[in-house]
């Protein structure tokens, strides 16, 4: 039967409002995406002073989103079940302005200053009464302009999934142009003034939206096919269930891969938004009725991306930045892509499409939570990253294997590999030293016996499930730190305290970058008795232990020093007799560390009643009296990932108005990624002070006494005596065109471009 012919005017006026609709609802969604996903690093990087830059920052910000997601889609869900159109459309945009009334964005009052633990639900906290209402009205947007489309009549409305592929180009443009452009170009402020600007232009093509609704044939989400059809039955409780598996397993992956990657550069919006763009970019691609990359390559490649992320996880090696961002990117957008390709697969008809995306966002919070919330309180280790990666194989659908006589032995063949290489891990012996030499070649063939089995024998997921978990607990059984280690895990990290083989030294590190050490043993094989040598960096003829002589030296008298950041506690024996050293510490458990003898013992040879000031530094240093110190020592720049906001002007005010009138900023920036001398020479010339900067290989690595960059900053070159005058240290002029770090503006991808472009001093 042919549909009835209409006149042609009504023809054309019926096209020319499909167009209107198409062009106002897909407008309001990108619009609606692209503030979505903007006000997360916006926001975040507004809270990150805080709570000491830590990278967990953005985990717990994560969650928060993820489950205020959640809470939107749900809302938009129930709403949307109203057959009277206008109900919906005026909750919406009630709600809407009432958000509107909360902004510009800012911390809550009373929100200021974080408590002495608790740190992630202190953020939930400030999270949800700062942002909370306008990101719920955000987070609701894009299931519910989709099932307004629907009702509108429209002739895309049977399959709105359309609009979602738009919302997701909205977000990855958002999140990919933060860090390349908005952030190296304006400031919080601007940036804050122009996404409310963006929410204000929102709210009119919303209500545009709900104009051309309410203007539409009245037609209800439900109509369409006849109830008896295939597409009229509900998705069954399995089928939901593996949406939410489906969704959950990729999202708590994109917060293990951030959480991994961030911890040896830095706590910033540069390296959170990569993950979460090609997070995003995957659901754009997979929603195209012609997808760019098709699913079966994406399955085709899964298990290759897998194998590599774990022969990654088991080099112990110092390679390229870029070569190790990209090695783990690539593949954790292949999993990506492979899981929302499922999903993409098994969407249901346009009248389930509300329940739908409740499930992938319900999903999405599962796997947050796990990531970001009950990861860090139940392993010591980052165990997340290899469990979620193990799971990703499940997400792969099943198959009838292609040579069932020969898988049928998979299960005897593995067991036997398990026993031959775990076996080894729990006795010593020639075998368990050529594993842990040759490690990452073993994880590696393990890795690719996993993916021969799933593409050429297309073995049953679980079999390739069990394969990954052996390559990767192989990780664990052979750890590529040399001799024993402990570790220990607080909302800042997870720190390893390293004993090496031979019992001489113990050593101190964050992820792959070393804190501090201590010689335990003398040569001869008898324990250290005497006062502690500090080593590492803060050797008395590196930098730091040169700027302390000198400026001991200039003053003739004991010292009033400070120290932001007490790490193993090396420099509390940089202190002589007579002379008053404040340590600030952000991490209680590395507090602990440094007070427990059988770890280091310069903190309880040295200074036996140390009473460290707890909390984040910008916030407890302002508190001390001004003009107090001869010197302070910022070392909160040991490892790679640094807390930006100790390095911007106004930290340095703060430094400044602490010193004596002859008083010195030392300032620590050895950074294998990062260029800081240029910034940290910046932000002390735009206080009126003068820097020198020392960078030196002490060619002693063997010893633990390491390489270190440093920046002396005073009022007058006689301030820091003999390094004004010193061949070693040189007076530094700030860069030209190089733009001062502040509260408000740092550009963390300008100082990885100059550390690649310069490389290491």
């Amino acid at each position: 039967m042919t549909e009835p012919m209409l006149p042609a005017a009504v023809r054309h006026n019926s096209e020319a409002r499909d167009r209107v609709i198409l062009i106002v609802y897909t407008a309001a969604i990108f619009t609606s995406a692209l503030l979505l996903f903007s006000v997360q690093p916006l926001f975040t990087k507004m809270v990150l002073p805080r709570l000491g830059g830590s990278p967990a920052v953005w985990s717990v910000a994560m969650v928060f989103f993820q489950s205020l997601l959640l809470g939107g889609y749900a809302y938009a869900h129930f709403i949307s079940q109203f057959r009277n159109r206008v109900i919906p459309v005026a909750i919406h945009l009630v709600l809407l302005v009432a958000a509107m009334l909360t902004l510009p964005l800012s911390i809550a009052d009373g929100w200021g200053t974080p408590p002495a633990s608790g740190y992630a639900f202190w953020l939930l906290g400030l999270f949800a009464v700062s942002i909370g209402l306008p990101f719920f009205a955000l987070a609701a947007n894009n299931p519910l302009l989709q099932a307004w489309l629907v009702r509108t009549g429209h002739p895309n409305g049977p399959d709105p999934y359309f609009l979602y592929a738009s919302s997701n180009i909205g977000s990855f443009l958002a999140l990919l142009s933060y860090p390349v452009l908005l952030e190296p170009t304006l400031t919080l402020r601007s940036q804050n003034l122009v996404w409310t600007g963006g929410y204000g232009l929102l709210i009119l093509l919303i209500a545009g939206c709900g104009y051309l609704l309410l203007r539409s044939p009245k037609m209800d989400i439900r109509a369409g096919a006849a109830d008896d059809t295939a597409a009229a039955v509900a998705p069954s409780w399995m089928l939901r269930a593996r949406w939410v598996f489906l969704a959950a397993v990729p999202s708590g992956l994109l917060i293990a891969v951030t959480a991994h990657i961030s911890t040896d550069v830095a706590a910033a919006p540069l390296l959170w938004v990569l993950p979460l763009s090609l997070y995003l970019l995957t659901w754009v691609l997979v929603f195209q009725s012609r997808p760019l990359l098709p699913h079966k390559w994406m399955l085709g490649l899964q298990p290759l991306a897998i194998a590599v992320i774990a022969i990654l996880l088991a080099y112990t090696g110092t390679a390229n930045l870029l070569v190790m961002l990209a090695g783990h990117l690539i593949s954790f957008f292949i999993i990506a892509m492979a899981c929302h390709g499922e999903l993409a697969r098994t969407r249901p008809d346009a009248r389930h499409l509300t329940g739908f995306y409740v499930a992938l966002s319900f999903g999405g919070m599962v796997g947050g939570l796990f990531a970001g919330l009950v990861a860090p309180y139940s392993f010591s280790w980052i165990a997340e990253y290899p469990i979620l990666l193990a799971l990703a194989v499940l997400c792969r659908p099943r198959v009838i294997e292609r040579v069932p006589k020969w898988t049928r032995w998979y299960w005897l063949f593995l067991a036997a590999l398990a026993v031959a290489l775990v076996a080894p891990a729990f006795a010593s012996g020639k075998i368990y030293d050529w594993i842990g030499i040759n490690r990452m070649l073993i994880v590696g063939d393990v890795a690719a016996v996993a993916a021969f089995a799933a593409l050429v024998l297309r073995a049953g997921r679980w079999k390739v499930f069990a394969t990954i978990v052996l390559a990767l607990a192989l990780i664990r059984l052979y750890p590529s730190d040399d001799g024993r280690v402990d570790t220990v895990r607080s909302f800042f990290g997870v720190h390893k305290i390293q004993v090496t083989s031979n019992g001489q030294y113990h050593v101190l590190l964050h992820g792959t970058t070393i804190h501090g050490a201590e010689k335990m043993l003398n040569n001869d094989g008898t324990p250290v008795t005497e006062r502690p040598e500090p080593i590492t960096y803060y050797h008395q003829s590196g930098g730091i232990g040169q700027g302390i002589s000198a400026i001991r030296a200039r003053k003739g008298e004991p010292l009033r020093v400070a120290v932001i950041g007490l790490g193993s506690g090396s420099l509390a024996c940089a202190s002589q007799p007579g002379e008053t050293w404040k340590f600030f510490e952000i991490d209680h458990s590395m507090v602990d560390t440094a007070r427990d003898p059988k770890y280091f013992t310069y903190v309880s040879k040295c200074a036996p009643d140390l009473q460290p000031v707890m909390g984040d530094a910008r916030l407890t240093f302002a508190n001390e009296p001004n003009g107090t110190y001869d010197l302070i020592i910022v070392d909160a720049y040991s490892s790679d990932a640094i807390p930006i906001h100790l390095a911007t002007r106004e930290a340095m005010a703060i430094y400044k108005s602490k010193l004596t009138p002859r008083g010195a900023v030392l300032m620590h920036v050895s950074n294998r990624h990062l260029e800081l001398t240029s910034v940290v020479v910046g932000i002390a010339t735009a206080n009126g002070l003068k820097s020198w900067s020392y960078s030196e290989d002490s060619d002693r690595d063997a010893e633990y006494i390491f390489s270190t960059s440093v920046v002396v900053s005073a009022r007058e070159p006689e301030d820091v005596g003999s390094i004004a005058s010193s061949q070693d240290w040189t007076l530094t002029e700030p860069r030209p065109h190089q733009r001062v770090w502040t509260d408000d503006y740092s550009n963390v991808l300008g100082a990885v471009w100059r550390r690649l472009r310069e490389g290491e001093d």
